[in-house]
């Protein structure tokens, strides 16, 4: 798939290195499309009824209407602290204005930073709950809680925890887990969101543009008219 180059405002530049997790060069990136990085291969989304572990998750951690004309994709870390900080401001404000409105579909992909040390565990744990179909209760989960897992040895029995307040089925759970089922999955999220020059979390493709740091619901809205406008779906 071809290469985008992406810019958005030097204002927005001077705001972001302080904002991320991550060696972040600012508010431009190079890379793909939204649509595009939401598959390795560029193409549709998998069915809700796949019956493959990996594609299932896959596709539970995608959430708006198929028919919904802008992609955002959010990569992140659950473990970084600004991903936390724009989970509790922005996020919710996107999900009612944009999202459940049918304008914006969002996806997550996982890029756990190396020197997180339960980066990693915690990333498996939300995609092994997204097997079940339980990916953006347990992501919710994992940011609220985050300062109680992030330096614990084994953070299993609180992750179990969440895993169990969100619906989902344990001995299937563990078995993902302990399997590493969903270790692939994560590290082509990884692979991808590098390739398209993505270096820090949080960083969001909206549309064909690229935004890294804990921006605010004003930078979204702004970004998101923007793309719906080209696309020939704004006000």
């Amino acid at each position: 798939m071809p290469f985008v180059r992406l810019s958005i405002t030097s204002i927005l530049a001077a705001a972001i290195p302080l904002m991320a997790c991550g060696a972040s060069n600012g508010a431009s990136t190079s890379g793909e499309s939204a649509a595009a990085l939401v598959s390795a291969s560029g193409d549709s989304l998998p069915a809700a009824g796949d019956t493959t572990l990996e594609r299932r998750a896959d596709h539970a951690r995608v959430q708006g209407s198929e028919n919904a004309p802008l992609w955002i994709v959010e990569v992140s870390d659950f473990q970084c602290p600004f991903c936390r900080a724009w989970h509790e401001a922005t996020y919710p404000e996107v999900v009612k204005e944009f999202v459940q409105t049918g304008k914006v579909r969002l996806a997550y992909i996982n890029f756990p930073i190396t020197g997180h040390r339960n980066a990693w565990p915690a990333a498996e744990a939300a995609m092994c709950a997204a097997a079940q179909g339980h990916f953006w209760p347990m992501h919710d989960a994992l940011f609220a809680t985050q300062t109680e897992w992030e330096s614990l040895e084994d953070p299993g029995t609180v992750f179990d925890s969440l895993a169990t307040s969100v619906g989902v089925d344990l001995q299937p759970y563990h078995d993902c887990i302990s399997g590493h089922e969903t270790r692939a999955l994560i590290q082509a999220d990884m692979d991808r969101a590098r390739e398209s020059g993505v270096n820090a979390t949080p960083t969001f493709i909206i549309g064909d543009q690229s935004i890294s740091g804990a921006q605010p619901i004003q930078v979204f809205r702004r970004l998101i008219d923007e793309a719906l406008k080209k696309s020939g779906q704004g006000s």
